[in-house]
């Protein structure tokens, strides 16, 4: 059959084709309605059953929020409907509680600090050199004896005054960190630092103090090289009080101490000889690079030989009296509080450490203790426990000793002598609210050395906030009076007497003593935080509970 080419004429009609014209003679399905008929590769076939989304349940993108979201009630992971609230920092507060409020805050959370002038150039100060100077103020702050908190805020207040916010400090016993990162894509910039030695000299810590403090204020403009010429300056300055006052402190406060449980006269003096003498050997240790262990043994033989010598030679005094003196100037009390407000505050990793030391220069008293009362027992000395129990009738010359002792541990500690006054008075409060407690009002000596740390605590941290410096100097001192000399040597006599229960109660009567004191002044120094206006609009976030997790 002949089909006529393509464009052909058909039946007269002027009709064409193309290849996609159906042909004749096939049936195509008309669709029925009035909807298109264009379809695509996107619709479904029919005869293909899909279950459909139930039309309470819409679908999900990466734009869509669940079904269990609510904007009224919006949870935590969605910025909420009113935005994330302004973090309101009053200037007019002291730096220690803004830089706390803003390090327990996430970093993308806390408000970026205005633009700082102290840099060299417009572009900012260089970024290793502020982590250099940050680390280096640190590294001060820790050795002083500072808590790992304190150090965390001063660094990080370093960093912010120079326009680093993005920075995140860490602390432990040992070791100084900070890390630096300038925006979300960059790589981060991150410093060390290891302390190496530790001394006491609160002079150094309060100048360090008032160095941060001008760096945060925004009205002081102190470069980078001010800062590193301030810093090189307190390295150098000497201590302020010679070698020769430092082992008098340490006999007076040896003396006071005797005083306090009641000793007379005679105990004191030979209380502070055995104290200044155990002085000289220690330090004579330390020069010759013995640890610090066996520089407390040593230490402590001195009064308990002076002690022991007393007795044999049955002179009337009350030989455990110059013994418990002379241990009053060897309790480590300032790295105990340290230990346990670093536990407090969660520094769990440095409060342990910390402790540990504790732990280890106790022992080392005890060694040397132990060691002389046991020649001494061997060689008949009639140490009684109870020769000490005996307090003076007087209570103004117990609130004397305690006063001195305070002003004697002010002056080992290397305090500013405008310090030593505020610090002295503090120690008599405490032991007038102690003996208000237990002598007068038999309360647990327990309770009662903690309500009076907490007092110390108290008034340190509103002597501190006053001033705009560091709490230690204001605290350390004070709690003197308070520590567990009477508990330790009881404990340490009848375990010398093979009576080892009744001294492991004792010593556990200390340690009681020593944590209820720590936990005390730290209690008191959060309840001025949380509830006093001075210097504190805001309250400080505390860490959300794990419970073990």
């Amino acid at each position: 059959m002949f089909l006529p080419p393509a464009g052909a004429a058909v039946d007269g009609d002027m009709s064409t084709t193309s290849e996609f014209a159906i042909p004749e003679g096939f049936a195509v399905p008309r669709a029925t309605g009035t909807e298109s008929e264009v379809t695509s590769e996107f619709a479904l076939p029919e005869g293909l059953d899909v279950s459909q989304v139930p039309s309470a349940e819409p679908e999900g993108s990466a734009f869509t929020p669940p079904s269990t979201y609510s904007a009224k009630h919006a949870p935590s992971a969605f910025t909420p409907p009113s935005g994330i609230p302004v973090v309101s920092l009053t200037k007019d507060v002291p730096w220690q509680d803004r830089m706390r409020t803003m390090l327990r805050m996430p970093v993308a959370e806390r408000p970026a600090p205005e633009p700082s002038q102290r840099g060299s150039d417009e572009s900012g100060p260089a970024v290793p050199r502020v982590l250099d100077l940050t680390l280096r103020i640190g590294e001060l702050l820790l050795a002083g004896g500072e808590g790992a908190e304190d150090v965390e805020a001063a660094m990080f207040a370093v960093c912010r005054s120079y326009g680093l916010d993005r920075c995140e400090p860490n602390v432990t016993f040992t070791l100084l960190a900070i890390s630096y990162q300038p925006s979300l894509v960059d790589d981060p910039v991150t410093a060390s630092r290891t302390v190496r030695r530790r001394g006491t000299d609160y002079t150094r810590l309060a100048a360090v103090y008032q160095l941060v403090d001008d760096l945060s204020d925004d009205e002081t403009a102190v470069s980078l090289e001010e800062a590193y010429r301030r810093l090189a300056e307190i390295r150098r300055n000497r201590h302020p009080y010679p070698g020769w006052a430092l082992t008098g402190a340490s006999g007076l406060l040896a003396g006071a101490a005797s005083v306090l449980v009641g000793g007379d006269l005679i105990v004191f003096v030979a209380a502070a000889l055995g104290a200044m003498l155990g002085d000289r050997l220690a330090w004579l240790c330390a020069g010759r690079g013995l640890p610090e262990f066996y520089q407390f043994t040593v230490a402590a033989t001195p009064p308990a030989a002076i002690g022991v010598a007393l007795t044999l030679g049955h002179v009337d005094v009350k030989a455990s009296a110059v013994i418990t003196g002379g241990l009053f100037a060897l309790l480590p009390g300032r790295a105990l509080v340290a230990g346990v407000q670093d536990g407090l505050t969660g520094f769990y990793i440095t409060a342990a450490a910390r402790l540990l030391e504790v732990l280890y220069f106790f022992v080392g008293i005890v060694a040397g203790v132990l060691m002389v009362l046991y020649f001494g027992v061997q060689l008949g000395a009639r140490l009684n426990p109870d020769a000490a129990l005996g307090i003076s009738d007087g209570p103004l010359v117990l609130i004397g000793a305690s006063m001195l002792l305070s002003l004697a541990f002010a002056v080992l500690l290397q305090q500013e002598r405008s310090t030593v006054v505020w610090v002295t008075l503090n120690g008599g409060v405490a032991w007038i609210v102690y003996g208000a407690m237990h002598y007068a009002g038999d309360i647990s000596p327990v309770a009662s050395t903690a309500a009076a740390a907490g007092l110390v605590g108290l008034f340190g941290q509103l002597l501190s906030r006053y001033q705009f410096a560091s709490a230690l100097p204001y605290t350390t001192a004070a709690i003197g009076p308070l520590l567990p000399g009477s508990a330790t040597y009881f404990g340490l006599l009848a375990i010398a007497q093979n009576k080892v229960d009744e001294g492991l109660v004792s010593l556990s009567k200390a340690v009681a003593l020593a944590m209820a004191i720590a936990i005390g002044v730290n209690l008191g120094s959060e309840i001025s935080r949380m509830f006093l206006r001075i210097g504190s609009a805001e309250k400080r976030r505390a860490a959300k509970r794990t419970r073990g997790f």
